[in-house]
């Protein structure tokens, strides 16, 4: 490439200097350190001078230049920059550092750095998706609909036989309803579809009984019926519904059948009623009001009026919307005469004026986008055309590129890209033929691969191509949803709900780790975060800032961190790894100890628990080498006082193994108190002083263990879901044990945690451990009474799941595997004990999503008076955030936004400080200047999606920044002024020579003692002081004589 397409790319501008001509408002923070640098300003006219500088008048020669002739010559012919820019842009160049460069090598330069650009360019424009997933769904037919329900922040979908699915924002399916209506209890009668009445909180749903059902969503009875509008003269098969967000009041329901006919329902009431209800009408609120169409046309019903119009002559309405922006009713057909309809109406007339665009062979949808003033139209004819509404002769775009006939459109706005979806292609899959196949004829499997298209509206370019593949059915129905406030895009087969959702920007997302973050603990002496990773590294972060302070790495080689704990004093750091070693830190980075767990061996090891005298490390197998075989899982001890050498090897747990499964966690309760939990479902109840084992919890059962000393025979106690009397084992010697045992984790313990706060428990009753794990439960037990007092659902569907709590015991904080975070208030839940089990949850304060993925490890901490949820996730990110509705703050992000002064959360004290009273996130505010760049960069890009998480290029985004005072100018000083006067050298004067002193060894004539060294008065004070103490001491003893 020449220096003039080189230079092309970078500036077309032909005026020298450094500042670009104009600038656009799509500036990420990237470009504006681009624009900043110099090979970024130079134009066509300069590197033009740069190549005549390079070229040599003897044909053959290449001319090369040192650092120092390359930026005086530069500067020289260029005309403007700096010789520290040039030699800044020379270094870039020289990588091989070989002391000069050419024309060349600067060109390969500009050119590599045009790539990454465009790769940048390219990241930011083109979004990254996750893998496709089939969700859950219970539909037997068709889905006919996705909708999301702002108000509830709930998805609904609804199927041709009339079940209504109702999704939590995390899409895990919470509950199913059937639609139901009298006419519907007849054969063949389908759902058609369904929208939702955001400002009355109501849906309405179309049969194929030509009724539209209204169901009130705020109704005491499970979808009420509150409106049946029946006498429609077709069946209603797509509808759309707007309202005024100004004026709630104002809203248009707009619907079409298969008759062509398209209808819209003004409604100028819809607060207050929908319909006008009949004086003969039942008083009962939750009865139904029918109401028949023909009543609606004759105007009996004065809050609301009716538009139609039937210019689609008698072809199928596919799709109908009222758009504000035109303040028109669009529709379209399949046919290839007025294919999409424009119908609105003039003030003071009751009649629609109209217009029509004709398209070859119709189309299947359409979209609309305001701010680009464009209909894209999903085509038969395999095209996508863009259309303005005011020119009907033809489309002022054609996108090309798909193979069969386009589905459905629609925009993705913010972007103002376009995405289009098709039936492209059937694939036969062709199986090797076996003699069971020649016999049942099998031949193979057809696929269908739909395609998804994404294009760049202002090139008019295809950006991106995804192939979604579905098995072949004789009755094919696709459905398209993009939802683009989550990143969410729903694609239906049949029955069957997909799922592609949107990848946050890496590079707009900030990272704490370049890793996943497996631990996170809270020192309270230093007030550091520390956390470490899978690459074996521990960073330290100053809470109060969120800024690193120092780090190391490969701690443990290349084996991954899977735990850290810190010892009481909290000086301490230990880390447990896969490698099988516990290694024991000081804060400056220097290991004292490496405990021996695995003996060699690589073990996963999941806790580290330090208690007075000794150190457990849980988790990793115990095998039986003669036999080869997993005989149990044990508990491995380390003490102290016998770390005499660098390697420490472990010593005997007299409890022996009790787990039959790896021990995923442990707590400690003052005394002498310990419980482990392991993946089966088991709590088992250790003395830490005799190292024995009393008692096993489970959900399913609870059982008294058998010791090695004791001769009594064991007792079987009843649970909380009681089965049957099991058979008892000698737990002393592992035998074989006949009740069911939990392989497949549901009962899973991840995480126990004492209530030590609950310190009267033995004596009142009530719940004092908590323990959470598998299939989202969370369970409250008594210890003393051995006995399952509470269990909750926290998580639904989400798998295994960890917690935490405070000092205090007032919070519960519980995280999943998809990065959602609850906080509960157990103040005062379960304090006494009770025959039946309570399932009511407790009181639910706050449920946000601040990670995109598994969340590790949770850690609450009370810095400055101020209660903090410190978590970490598999996502490289650590987020803190306050109870309540206060912003999430990530660590590791470049700038501090925080101002100690004023803003610092740390620095809001509680109004008593015996109780935690969490401020909500209005009073953490942002400076000024920080508010106005986070306004301009959410311009640019789309904040993470879920519930709303604060994040930028900074760190503690939500924390302020005070806005600098300009400092006044300050006068030169007098010596910068006449240096001469100041620093002129003066003349040497001669000066009397000072003897040097002797030397320590030549005056020292005797060895110094203390009575030379100490004046006499204190030499005598202290002979007298031990005399006294002789005497006392001697009174003592003859008095115990």
């Amino acid at each position: 490439m020449s220096c003039q397409k080189a230079a092309l790319e970078l500036n077309t501008g032909s005026q020298p200097g450094p500042k670009s001509p104009e600038r656009t408002e799509d500036v990420t923070a990237f470009e504006d350190y681009g624009t900043g640098l110099l090979e970024n300003q130079l134009s066509v006219c300069d590197f033009v001078k740069i190549q005549k500088a390079f070229e040599s008048p003897e044909p053959r020669k290449i001319i090369c230049m040192s650092r120092e002739d390359f930026t005086q010559k530069m500067t020289e012919i260029v005309g403007w920059g700096t010789k520290e820019e040039y030699g800044e842009l020379f270094d870039k160049v020289d990588v091989a550092q070989d002391g000069f460069i050419n024309w060349e090598k600067l060109t390969s330069f500009i050119l590599l750095e045009l790539n990454k650009q465009d790769e940048r360019a390219k990241a930011t424009v083109v979004p990254q998706w996750k893998d496709l997933e089939f969700l859950p769904v219970k539909h037997k037919d068709n889905i006919q609909k996705v909708i999301f329900l702002k108000s509830s922040s709930h998805y609904l979908t609804i199927s041709k036989e009339g079940l209504l699915a109702i999704w939590g924002e995390n899409l895990k399916l919470q509950e199913t309803f059937p639609i139901t209506s009298d006419a519907t209890k007849l054969k063949h009668l389908w759902v058609t579809s369904l929208v939702s009445l955001e400002n009355v909180n109501k849906i309405a749903v179309a049969f194929t009984s030509k009724e539209i059902c209204f169901y009130d969503l705020l109704s005491k009875e499970e979808f009420a019926c509150q409106y049946k509008l029946q006498g429609l003269k077709g069946t209603p098969i797509c509808m759309d519904y707007w309202y005024d967000p100004l004026d709630a009041n104002e809203s248009i329901l707009s619907f079409g059948d298969i008759t062509g006919k398209v209808q819209a329902i003004a409604f100028t009431a819809a607060l207050i009623s929908l319909f006008e209800r009949p004086a003969s009408a039942c008083e009962d609120g939750e009865a139904t009001m029918t109401i028949n169409w023909a009543e609606l046309l004759s105007g009996c019903h004065k809050c609301c009026d009716i538009l139609e119009h039937k210019l689609h002559q008698g072809d199928w309405v596919r799709q109908v919307t009222y758009n504000a922006s035109l303040d028109a009713i669009i529709s379209s057909t399949t046919s290839n005469t007025n294919s999409v309809v424009l119908a609105w109406r003039e003030k003071s007339k009751k009649h629609l004026h109209m217009t029509s665009f004709n398209i070859a062979q119709g189309i299947h949808a359409f979209d609309y986008h305001a701010r680009l003033n464009l209909i894209a139209t999903a085509g038969i004819n395999n095209k996508v055309c863009l259309w303005n509404p005011y020119v009907v002769s033809k489309p002022v775009g054609v996108l090309w590129g798909h193979s069969a006939s386009v589905i459905a459109v629609q925009f993705f706005v913010e972007r103002k890209q376009l995405f289009s979806f098709s039936k492209d292609k059937f694939l036969f899959l062709r199986r090797v033929r076996t003699e069971q196949d020649r016999i049942l004829n099998n031949e193979g499997m057809t696929i269908i691969s739909n395609v998804l298209r994404l294009w760049d509206i202002q090139h008019q370019l295809s950006i991106q191509r995804i192939a979604c593949s579905f098995p072949e059915s004789q009755d094919f129905r696709c459905l398209f949803h993009f939802d683009e406030a989550h990143g969410r895009l729903f694609i239906s087969f049949n029955n069957r709900l997909a799922l592609l959702a949107m990848k946050s920007d890496a590079s707009k997302r900030v990272k704490s780790h370049e890793k996943a973050v497996t631990c996170v603990l809270y020192n309270s002496i230093l007030k550091q975060v520390i956390s470490s990773d899978t690459g074996s590294t521990v960073s330290f972060w100053m809470i109060d800032t969120g800024q690193k302070i120092k780090q190391f790495t490969g701690c443990h080689g290349n084996a991954e961190i899977s735990t850290m704990a810190l010892d009481a004093n909290e000086t301490r750091l230990l880390t447990g790894s896969t490698d099988g070693t516990v290694k024991i830190w000081d804060f400056n980075g220097y290991c004292h100890h490496t405990l021996n767990v695995g003996q060699d061996g690589a073990v996963d090891i999941s806790q580290i628990l330090i208690l007075k005298k000794t150190i457990l490390v849980t988790g990793w197998e115990r095998y039986d080498y003669a036999s080869w075989k997993t005989i149990g899982r044990a508990i491995t001890v380390f003490r102290p006082q016998n770390f005499n050498q660098f390697f420490i090897q472990p010593e005997e747990w007299k409890g022996g193994i009790q787990h039959h499964h790896d021990i995923l966690c442990a707590a400690f309760l003052p005394p002498q108190t310990v419980v482990t939990g392991s993946y089966d479902g088991e709590i088992v109840l250790w003395n830490s002083s005799t190292e024995s084992a009393h008692h096993v919890l489970h959900p399913d059962y609870q059982r008294l263990l058998k010791s090695k000393l004791d001769t009594k025979p064991q007792k079987l106690l009843s649970a909380g879901r009681s089965h049957s009397t099991h058979p008892v084992a000698d737990q002393s010697t592992m035998g074989v044990r006949n009740f069911e045992i939990d392989t497949e984790g549901k009962n899973a313990v991840m995480r126990l945690c004492f209530l030590k706060v609950r310190k009267n428990t033995a004596v009142t009753g009530g719940a004092n451990l908590v323990s959470c794990g598998g299939s989202g439960y969370v369970r409250f037990w008594d210890i003393y009474k051995k006995q399952l007092l509470a269990e909750f659902l926290a998580h639904s569907g989400a798998g295994t799941i960890i917690m935490s709590t405070d000092k205090m015991n007032r919070y519960l904080t519980t995280g999943d595997l998809d990065g959602w975070l609850k906080i509960w208030n157990i103040e005062e839940y379960c304090l006494n004990s009770s025959k039946n089990k309570i399932t009511k949850a407790p009181t639910l304060i706050r449920s946000f999503q601040p990670h995109e993925d598994r969340i590790s490890s949770l850690e609450m901490c009370e810095p400055g008076g101020q209660l903090l949820i410190i978590s970490s996730s598999a996502d490289c990110s650590i987020c803190v955030t306050g109870v309540c509705n206060a912003p999430v703050w990530i660590f590791g992000q470049e700038e501090s936004c925080l101002d100690p002064t004023e803003h610092s959360l740390l620095n809001k004290k509680n109004k008593d400080d015996s109780t935690y009273n969490v401020r909500p996130s209005e009073d953490i505010n942002l400076g000024i200047k920080y508010k106005e760049r986070s306004t301009c960069m959410k311009e640019t890009q789309k904040p993470y999606y879920g519930e709303v998480i604060k994040k930028s290029f900074s760190a503690f985004r939500s924390l302020s920044i005070g806005v600098l005072e300009e400092l006044p100018e300050v006068n030169k000083p007098a010596f910068l002024l006449d240096p001469e006067k100041y620093f002129r050298e003066e003349p040497e004067e001669e000066r009397p020579q000072i003897p040097e002193a002797p030397s320590l060894f030549e005056t020292l004539k005797a060895v110094f003692d203390e009575k030379n060294l100490f004046p006499k008065e204190i030499l005598d004070h202290e002979r007298k002081a031990k005399q006294l103490c002789q005497e006392k001491s001697c009174e003592v003893k003859k008095n115990k004589k």
